[in-house]
């Protein structure tokens, strides 16, 4: 891990910032030594971290497993970061009418590194849908909305954010360069990408590009559903819906 800084003084947020990243999807929960090791830092300093940040709820420890998690003080500042975010506002009542058109999932998403981090999503009047939890980060080369988003990059960017080798989730995943900038190429003529069951078989999502009054990519809307439903004869159609919905929240935007 990486601590110095520029900036005097600095250095013990910096690290502070790298205890609560730390904290993911795979590893919702540490003990204070693997936390040290992954980190990089000894474990009094490590120790000294965590007990000022579950001073100020941002750390719970469990005090029977002695294991610590984020806590209730992060909940409460992810919501004034959603609630804020002007770009989630001006898409929310424009998911909401592109789910209830289609019936599907509708979500937001935007380039998160080499994934796509789910901004918003309106869920489907489907018992199977494609819900995906607001938060969440997926593939970018395995999904519509990444597609989307890396197709607005340079090909040198590209290849600066994407893992060498792309790695596979089905045997539709898209992992050699020239597929994918084929794919990227198409997803540019047409004006949408499609994700056929290239991160989870049985999934089909399509996505459209949300631009702002510079006339830049900042963001993806799509649809996802199981291929049962979304079959090859509504790809159109569903298209369409969901590049009409793009196109509103881009003039939302001032397009």
């Amino acid at each position: 891990m990486t601590t110095t800084s520029p900036y005097p003084g600095t250095q013990s947020v910096v690290r502070a910032i790298s205890v609560l990243k730390a904290f993911t999807d795979e590893h919702p929960e540490w003990s204070l030594t693997p936390l040290a090791q992954e980190l990089g830092l000894n474990k009094a300093t490590t120790f000294r971290l965590l007990t000022a940040l579950e001073s100020e709820s941002l750390i719970m420890r469990d005090p029977q497993s002695e294991k610590y998690r984020l806590g209730p003080a992060i909940v409460t500042l992810g919501g004034r970061a959603l609630r804020a975010n002007s770009l989630r506002v001006v898409s929310q009542g424009e998911l909401q009418a592109l789910a209830a058109e289609t019936n599907e999932t509708a979500s937001l998403e935007v380039l998160h590194g080499k994934e796509a981090l789910v901004l918003d999503e309106i869920a489907g009047n489907h018992v199977m849908t494609g819900s995906q939890s607001i938060g969440s980060r997926w593939p970018a080369h395995a999904t519509s909305t990444g597609k989307v988003l890396l197709a607005a990059l340079p090909e040198q960017r590209l290849r600066q954010v994407l893992p060498t080798p792309m790695p596979s989730y089905t045997p539709h995943t898209i992992t050699s360069w020239d597929a994918l900038l084929r794919d990227l190429a198409a997803t540019r003529v047409r004006g949408y990408a499609v994700a056929r069951e290239e991160l989870e078989i049985g999934l089909l999502a399509i996505g459209a590009p949300v631009l702002n009054h510079d006339g830049q990519t900042v963001a993806a809307v799509s649809i996802a559903g199981p291929t049962l439903r979304l079959t090859a004869q509504r790809e159109s159609e569903i298209a369409a819906l969901v590049c009409a919905c793009a196109a509103r929240i881009s003039r939302r935007l001032g397009l």
